[in-house]
């Protein structure tokens, strides 16, 4: 689990600015998860290893909705969300962004179970989980501070503030693109509340349950299926004091020789200056940052803007893909930085 600096809750400083600050940093926390998640799926080969994909998936998907989620909030109460420039995207590797410290460092690097388990289930992790069989074998994980205690701190925040600071312009709220948008209109303490538990559900589950609203597995637990290459379904050997839940639905298939042997960690010095690759990479960085300006004009008033932010990212999809088809050197193909190109206009 992610420990978090002191200064990231000396942002809840009881005052409508800190708590600013603080959705701004939470909107960073869940953008800079995106781009690690996505370079390993993107590294997996198509048509191949496709439960895992469509894992992994559905976790950046839901990211992406509580990042939404966060601009909502801190438009409500009158701030403005900064994703439109050089100093929102963070440094891989490196520690999250927003204060985020410890042990844990976050690369760019291929799909393998080693970062599923040392990075990914980390990010994840809950102040508790829930310990559930594997083949007979428990997995001890030890609680610490976690990135849903800095929510919680959040909520307190808001809760002492009061509805006062919903002042926010409604029309700079995005209610499209994700279903759970379409009801979620933020406006006062209860709304932004509802708002950040989901966040924190769909991340960690609850102290009593791997299940986040709509009976889906929260992410932590997603990526733990992944690692152990089993679906977490309800035990079927219910005597008492057995545990609700087993991994031991069918098997996740992993197959290593499908995932595209790209470079860990590149940066544009990675290649060299008119190499393919490096064209490649431009190009695709060039999208990117058309993303973060597209996204910094949706949650500025144009939520109409969302629907070329889509097509934007299906764009980087198509390039990373083409980019980790490329070899570097014999045996070792390319991938994307994901750095912010200043010159896009």
């Amino acid at each position: 689990m992610i420990t978090l600096k002191a200064e990231v809750f000396e942002n809840l400083d009881g005052t409508p600015a800190g708590l600013r600050r603080a959705l701004q940093c939470a909107i960073e926390l869940e953008h800079s998860t995106i781009p690690p998640y996505l370079y390993a799926l993107y590294s997996l080969r198509q048509n191949a290893n496709d439960e895992i994909a469509g894992l992994i998936k559905s976790v950046v998907v839901q990211e992406m909705l509580h990042m939404s989620i966060a601009c909502n909030i801190l438009n409500s109460i009158n701030g403005t969300p900064k994703i439109g420039d050089s100093h929102f995207v963070p440094k891989y590797p490196g520690h999250l962004p927003g204060g985020v410290e410890g042990s844990l460092v976050v690369g760019l690097e291929p799909f393998s179970k080693q970062v599923v388990r040392e990075t990914f289930m980390v990010i994840e992790e809950p102040e508790d989980p829930l310990h559930f069989p594997v083949l007979e074998l428990a997995a001890a994980i030890k609680p610490h501070t976690t990135i849903g205690q800095f929510y919680e701190g959040i909520m307190k925040q808001i809760r002492n503030l009061g509805n006062g600071i919903f002042t926010g312009d409604p029309k700079k709220q995005l209610t499209t693109g994700f279903s759970a948008l379409r009801t979620m209109h933020i406006h006062d303490v209860e709304s932004a509340c509802e708002a950040v538990k989901l966040i924190i559900s769909q991340g960690e589950g609850t102290t009593t349950s791997p299940l986040a609203p709509g009976h889906e597995l929260a992410h932590y637990y997603r990526f733990a299926e992944i690692y152990y290459g089993k679906k977490l379904i309800p035990n079927p050997d219910t005597s008492p004091g057995k545990p609700d839940y087993v991994y031991g639905g069918h098997t996740i298939d992993f197959n290593p020789a499908d995932v595209w042997p790209v470079l860990a960690n590149p940066n544009s010095n990675s290649y060299e200056p008119d190499s393919k690759a490096f064209k490649l990479n431009q190009s695709f960085n060039q999208t990117y940052t058309k993303l973060l300006m597209t996204l910094q004009r949706t949650f500025s008033g144009e939520p109409d803007r969302l629907g070329p932010a889509i097509t934007l990212m299906e764009s980087m999809q198509e390039q990373a893909l083409v980019l980790m088809s490329t070899d570097v050197v014999p045996g070792q193909t390319a991938g994307p930085t994901f750095e912010f190109n200043s010159d896009n206009g």
